[in-house]
């Protein structure tokens, strides 16, 4: 099964070009799209996401600077606390409990309008820095509330959207969170806080935790290497007993079949190897010898036997 994946902005987008549905109007086009999908076999997905203090920025290839609230294009960020991703950009406003209210309502609304417009699975997206995962991190999060301090206190927004989300979105269907399992510094979120977030995930009905890494502090030292990220799937699927996803410099057809095979993971997830090569999937199917069906219009390339 091959999920696509379409990140779509729920109320506040990183840049003004961010694919969006704020409005009903946009469901019929990403209908026609989940039906072109579906059609040929494949399965429909759609992240949810927030992007928090890190809205209001250029597209990366206009060089993604932040825009300031007072010039064309830009707008006024919110995060749970007045800190600013770096010290050069503006600080967002902390979000009050109406703010926090209107969050878990446009996640929900959102979920509403993946269900009309034909998906099929949905990823909340808790990591890289984003609106979630500000919350979840105690080197973003400085609020006194119910909603900072302990862990309790910072996973309560997660938890809260989740039931939200569950109130629209189909029982049968798939919800898995993504996170960023650690911040990769000193006093922020931990793969321990992972573990003990994804045991409180299992009991709320979350079907999969995908574990990413990073993103929340701008100076983070990641060590990079091929697959520097299944560690923390692993880590959280034997110690929490749910299913997860890998993803991280993934980019070989037998470096992801041996994730699987050996149980590191339940799910590996590609994104820039397959914008590298949009026919990965057929290239590892050869590779890995397993019968796939092609597309009619490249059938004369397909490999022979």
């Amino acid at each position: 099964m091959i999920i696509y994946n379409i990140t779509i902005k729920i109320s506040w987008p990183i840049h003004e070009q961010w694919l969006a549905w704020y409005k009903d109007e946009h469901i019929p086009k990403l209908k026609q799209i989940t039906d072109f999908i579906h059609a040929h076999g494949a399965v429909a997905g759609t992240q949810l996401a927030h992007a928090g203090r890190k809205a209001s920025h250029q597209r990366p290839w206009d060089g993604g600077a932040q825009i300031p609230a007072d010039q064309p294009n830009g707008w006024p960020t919110v995060a749970p606390s007045g800190i600013a991703f770096t010290p050069a950009e503006q600080p967002p406003l902390a979000l009050d409990k109406a703010g926090i209210e209107k969050v878990k309502s446009d996640f929900k609304t959102a979920a509403a309008r993946a269900v009309k417009a034909g998906f099929k699975v949905i990823e909340l997206h808790g990591a890289h820095g984003y609106l979630i995962h500000e919350f979840l991190s105690p080197l973003s999060n400085h609020r006194t509330d119910e909603y900072g301090g302990s862990f309790e206190n910072r996973t309560r927004l997660l938890l809260e959207i989740i039931e939200s989300v569950k109130e629209a979105w189909p029982e049968e269907n798939p919800l898995f969170v993504r996170i960023s399992a650690s911040d990769w510094t000193e006093g922020g979120w931990t793969s321990d806080d992972s573990v003990a977030l994804a045991k409180v995930l299992i009991n709320k009905g979350i079907d999969l935790v995908d574990c990413s890494s990073g993103g929340n502090v701008a100076t983070a030292k990641i060590p990079l290497k091929p697959g520097y990220q299944v560690e923390f799937a692993e880590k959280v699927k034997k110690e929490a007993g749910i299913l997860t996803g890998a993803v991280g410099l993934i980019t070989e057809a037998e470096q992801a079949n041996n994730i699987i095979e050996t149980g590191q993971a339940d799910l590996v997830i590609m994104a820039r190897e397959m914008l590298r090569d949009p026919y990965f999937p057929l290239r590892a199917a050869h590779k890995l010898g397993h019968e796939v069906k092609w597309p009619v219009q490249y059938e004369r390339a397909k490999w022979q036997k």
